[in-house]
């Protein structure tokens, strides 16, 4: 028997229309933090891209506690209150790091203090929230429902970035610090009211008990217990290296635009909104085609994915000497579309795989995979930051700096799919064999 939950009742659509709302709350209140205010330390405060890389960095380090707030919500009697609880850390981090930009202006190193606390706490809310939120749709949903469940979800937190950085981006011209805090302000309070909402009473119904003390394993053993099995270690070495190969342009394009562009940081934000309607687009055509044609396993969507990927970043390559005449818009959205397209069939594996193992370890799997992430995409975003200030003093160049990082993302990709083709299929869950890794999961608890 489970541990934390005791044959709980499957959610309806509903229920998971309703994580999804938290998912997309955490995403608007992140989405800021890695669009809007790196923008402006670098171009209204023409501070080095190195820094708010190295902020974003900061909090993706952070969350290297995943795997150990997941352990702490496998072993107690409730994840709503792990969801509630980050959320809350989120959101009085999101306005901090607004603050923390707004004060650069003028005493960088009063806001540059302020920005490495609301870094490390946001970090710690997405960390605590995000584990828990993915575990509880994990275990609540039914195999049959998925694959869909999957999509819905993170269409809805696609859809919350697309909202917030279009209306925020709306807001923030003109640019004053003042309306910067402001914006940040408001989006936190919003997310957090829906994210309260959202979760209330969605675990009536299923009967919870905390393990007693003396059956409750450590975190070194739980940990162990996930890495040893072959098919998560093999899953979280394919979420590393994708997730390397993409996250190296979070922090420079919104700069590139306003750089080579002459984006105003409405515009730039709003480019982010594009990618992530791509990413959108990307995920509901994958689904449709994996539901009707059972043509959706891990293998084929991830090297697809990968491939498509590095064809858009050959483009964001060209676009860099082209200037204002290049399509950077539609370019933006292909990418997107592309980084969509993996993510489908990543999700619905990780949801499967969740429960395959040995009981109570649901959440530890979920957050092994969360700090897999986080560790690639803080690693790519710093990365990214860095090469760019880098090739920039070598060349002398602006466009061709940023070219040069477009250039290494693409091939980057190419061998993200020449791995994601070695490793997946050993580990490889397309829509049909998910039903089966949760069968197994469900036995493991009995």
């Amino acid at each position: 028997m489970s541990a934390l939950q005791a044959n709980p009742a499957p959610l309806g659509w509903f229920g998971i229309f309703r994580l999804g709302l938290v998912q997309a709350a955490l995403g608007a209140v992140v989405v800021l933090t890695t669009s809007a205010l790196n923008r402006i330390m670098v171009v209204e405060y023409s501070l080095a891209a190195t820094i708010p890389g190295a902020l974003v960095g900061f909090h993706y380090a952070i969350q290297l506690s995943r795997p150990r707030w997941g352990y702490g919500s496998d072993m107690g009697g409730s994840r709503t209150r792990w969801i509630i609880g980050g959320m809350g850390i989120l959101a009085i981090g999101g306005v901090l790091a607004a603050v923390g930009t707004a004060l650069m202006g003028t005493s960088f190193v009063l806001g540059l203090s302020v920005s490495i606390l609301a870094f490390t706490l946001i970090g710690i809310g997405v960390g605590a929230s995000g584990t828990s939120l993915l575990t509880l749709l994990a275990i609540r949903v039914a195999p049959q429902r998925r694959p869909a469940a999957a999509s819905m979800v993170w269409i809805m937190m696609i859809a919350g970035f697309i909202v917030t950085t279009i209306a925020a981006g709306a807001a923030l011209d003109p640019y004053s610090p003042e309306r910067l805090v402001m914006v940040s302000a408001t989006v936190s309070a919003i997310a957090m009211v829906v994210a309260c909402l959202a979760v209330y009473g969605i675990e009536q119904g299923a009967r919870q008990t905390a393990l007693a003390t003396s059956n409750k394993p450590s975190f070194k053993e739980a940990f162990t217990d996930v890495w040893q099995d072959d098919r998560a270690r093999n899953f979280t070495i394919f979420v590393f290296v994708s997730m390397l190969a993409y996250s190296a342009q979070d922090l420079i394009l919104e700069p590139f635009a306003g750089q080579v562009f002459g984006f105003t940081p409405g515009e730039s934000t709003q480019l982010s909104g594009h990618h992530s309607g791509g990413v959108m687009a990307g995920m509901i055509v994958v689904a449709i085609a994996g539901s009707a044609f059972k043509f959706g396993s891990l293998r084929l969507w991830a090297v697809g994915g990968c491939i498509t990927s590095a064809i858009a970043f050959v483009g964001l390559t060209m676009a860099a000497q082209s200037g204002g005449d290049w399509p950077l818009k539609a370019n933006v959205f292909a990418l997107g579309i592309a980084n969509g397209a993996f993510a489908v069939a990543a999700i619905g594996s990780m949801m499967g795989l969740a429960r395959a193992g040995k009981a109570q370890r649901e959440g530890t799997r979920m957050g092994t995979w969360g700090a897999a992430q986080a560790i690639a995409v803080g690693l790519g975003g710093f990365a990214g930051t860095v090469a760019v200030d880098i090739a920039r003093l070598t060349t002398g160049s602006v466009p061709q700096a940023y070219g040069a990082v477009f250039a290494c993302e693409a091939v980057l990709f190419v061998v993200a799919a020449i791995i994601a083709f070695r490793v997946a299929p050993s580990g490889e869950i397309n829509m049909t064999q998910a039903a089966d890794a949760d069968a197994y999961g469900m036995q493991a608890a009995e």
